[in-house]
């Protein structure tokens, strides 16, 4: 039951989305998507790398890797909105669009860090590449550069999140040196 509700939880976006896209008019549908899917994707790895800041309180570890899933599952749709809906499969605009837009290629950097982490999550693979999973922070980052370098400014919206992510990176770090402070003094 509780997976049921973390999985409504995390298709709720995706929902909305259908509905204002199918039900509701929306003025730039490939621009509404990026949007609403690449949001999704940041808002979700704040809260994957969040949930081992919040154990001693709430233990949400076992949901990390459904919820670290999910934000691959959006930023392929965002990935996907682009290669399809707005390149229209033109790998020739899609370079050029690299080429011209330095942003486009931080997604894809931050996009395939992903990917490697999702095709590693597995129990296997991850029991040997767990290490390399460290990398979350630096997709995070460049997603997050992604997102204000496509905004063109920066909004109220843009401040929250690098606020955030100032936040748990600043929590993070603390729990790291008192990881290592408490094995050193072992």
């Amino acid at each position: 039951m509780k997976y049921f509700f973390i999985f409504a939880l995390l298709l709720s976006p995706l929902i909305f989305l259908f509905v204002k896209l199918f039900f509701i008019e929306v003025n730039d549908p490939i621009k509404y998507i990026f949007s609403i899917s690449g949001a999704t994707a940041i808002i979700l790895l704040l809260i994957s790398i969040s949930i081992s800041l919040i154990k001693k309180w709430i233990n949400l570890l076992k949901y990390r890797k459904t919820v670290g899933l999910f934000a691959f599952f959006y930023a392929l749709l965002h990935l996907l909105n682009f290669i399809i809906l707005d390149a229209q499969f033109d790998m020739m605009f899609i370079i050029e669009e690299s080429l011209d837009k330095p942003f486009v290629y931080l997604g894809m950097i931050s996009f395939f860090i992903l990917l490697f982490m999702a095709i590693s999550s597995r129990t296997k693979l991850f029991k040997k590449y767990k290490r390399y999973h460290q990398f979350i922070y630096l997709a995070l980052f460049l997603a997050c550069v992604h997102f204000i370098m496509a905004q063109k400014s920066l909004s109220i919206l843009q401040y929250i999140y690098i606020f955030v992510i100032l936040i748990i990176f600043t929590f993070k770090i603390k729990q790291k040196v008192n990881q290592f402070y408490a094995k050193v003094s072992k």
